[in-house]
């Protein structure tokens, strides 16, 4: 039994579709991110970095989302989300997915919490403009890798593209948005039908009509 501890729309969500699409036996606990409940005693014994998801395994706890995404797709590979080894797309796949981790999700949480960047309340405006602009820069390398695949690897599905869905969403409200790239928002649309993510987000709350849209 995994137990993934989790808030909605959070860093958790991309964990949360590879548990449902590899069909594990898993529990989801929910921190009251409204109460700072990533920040409790109980939760930062087993995270001490006090930030969503921590999955637990038996004794085990595991925090970062990227890592929790990895460690699951070794523990079913028989999903094929993850390329084995020896598979020419298994260092793409550690490619996009240290991109999408360092890069893009970077730049997101800066955009969104600027005052862990800045000291001086005056340069808050200027820390969103400059996150703004590594958005949209890393936006547009996606769309470009995209122009040529269905997926981030190729054509089949990969944990990656589950961990790019997750992002752009939280992108969706930044200029350029995801949908102003013509391969990302085609993209964006294929996943959104994709049975995971709808089953994923209806249980989270996760609005996907902008996406979904004709």
């Amino acid at each position: 039994m995994y137990k993934l501890y989790y808030a909605p729309n959070n860093a958790s969500l991309a964990a949360h579709f590879i548990l449902h699409h590899v069909q594990a036996d898993y529990e989801l606990v929910l921190v009251d991110k409204k109460s700072q409940g990533q920040k409790s005693a109980e939760y930062l014994r087993l995270n001490p970095a006090g930030r969503i998801p921590t999955l637990v395994i038996g004794e085990q706890a595991i925090f970062e989302s990227s890592a929790i995404c990895i460690y699951l797709c070794e523990q079913f590979p028989e999903a094929a989300l993850l390329p084995a080894l020896g598979d020419p797309r298994r260092p793409l796949f550690f490619q996009w997915q240290a991109y999408l981790n360092n890069t893009l999700q970077t730049a997101l949480m800066a955009r969104y919490y600027p005052l862990r960047h800045t000291q001086d309340g005056a340069g808050v405006g200027a820390v969103v403009a400059a996150q703004d602009k590594l958005i949209g820069e890393s936006l547009a390398v996606l769309n470009q890798q995209l122009a040529q695949h269905t997926y981030l690897l190729g054509e089949q599905l990969s944990a990656c593209d589950y961990f790019l869905f997750m992002l752009a969403g939280w992108a969706l409200p930044v200029s350029p948005s995801p949908l102003d790239f013509v391969h990302l928002a085609a993209y964006l649309k294929r996943m959104a039908s994709n049975p995971v993510v709808t089953a994923v987000c209806q249980r989270e709350g996760i609005e996907l009509a902008m996406l979904t849209a004709e």
